[in-house]
């Protein structure tokens, strides 16, 4: 009997959490139909994420997707908190460049990203969106790229009642205020592959794919400063490195991931959506 209401209950709890999921707004453009897009227009939801991932080696612990993986989590929440927006899909390259001693990374050049933001973002206007926001997981082009493309588009298209946006507030400064969270509780500051993006993979990774937990505890780098902190291009870290520090040890980490936890990833996870909604809700009321 007892064994009989264990399934019943494992019966339950299955068909709720089934129900629940049917039951979520969907937010995803590439999981849509176009009907779905259509009606979604149609119920307001005019503001389009145009968010870029990244391909590059993360150390030796974490997946060269992370940018992407975490982008595809991050865009989907803030586009359920704003309630009236759509992900985009997630640009899986962004600037950076090859290394056969590091061979993780695929990148573009920053004129290639140009070109891909303005047609992307030129065709999610030919959509029907009136308002499309600009936004990133990876350093590289950011802020640059990000920031002309959206003036340039803004300024052609906002007498036409459409605007375009860059978001600066989801990654730069969410993860300035996250070191200064690590330094004020001593934990090291990285600028690659190390406690902010192995933490978050680790908080995200409900498969147990994303990051090799055995190797976390040996995940050291060469040590950098907050103050030249840069995340930048994979193997091209633009934070300052520790006077006293030793030879890099040549895997891709510039930093220390070993403190690394599910607990930390989600307060960086929380504040890159907190911070990006609070942006984007301003962006808004602008108009």
């Amino acid at each position: 009997m007892r064994r009989i209401c264990v399934s019943l209950a494992v019966l339950v709890l299955s068909a709720s959490s089934a129900l629940a999921q049917a039951k979520a707004p969907l937010v995803e453009f590439e999981m849509m139909t176009w009907p779905e897009v259509k009606a979604a227009l149609a119920a307001g939801k005019t503001t389009a994420l145009v968010y870029t991932g990244g391909t590059e080696q993360r150390g030796p612990q974490n997946v060269n997707g992370g940018h992407t993986l975490m982008g595809k989590a991050t865009v989907k929440a803030i586009a359920l908190r704003l309630g009236n927006a759509i992900a985009m899909p997630v640009l899986p390259y962004t600037p950076n460049n090859a290394s056969a001693a590091l061979p993780g990374t695929i990148g573009l050049t920053p004129e290639l990203l140009s070109a891909l933001l303005e047609r992307i973002t030129e065709q999610t206007i030919a959509t029907g969106f009136k308002n499309v926001v600009l936004m990133g997981d990876h350093g590289g082009g950011q802020p640059n790229v990000y920031a002309e493309v959206a003036k340039k588009l803004d300024d052609k298209y906002s007498s036409q009642g459409i605007h375009v946006y860059y978001c600066n507030d989801v990654y730069t400064t969410a993860n300035g205020d996250f070191d200064r969270y690590l330094e004020a509780n001593q934990m090291p500051v990285s600028s690659h592959a190390g406690i902010p993006d192995t933490s978050e993979m680790l908080y995200l990774d409900s498969t147990n794919t994303w990051v090799r937990r055995d190797l976390v505890a040996t995940a050291v780098g060469t040590p950098v400063t907050r103050g030249g902190r840069g995340r930048g291009r994979a193997g091209d870290s633009t934070g300052t490195r520790s006077q006293a520090a030793p030879r890099d040890p040549g895997n891709g980490i510039s930093g220390d991931a070993r403190p690394s936890t599910a607990a930390l990833g989600k307060k960086i996870f929380d504040m890159k959506v907190d911070y990006a909604v609070k942006q984007i809700q301003g962006f808004l009321k602008t108009q």
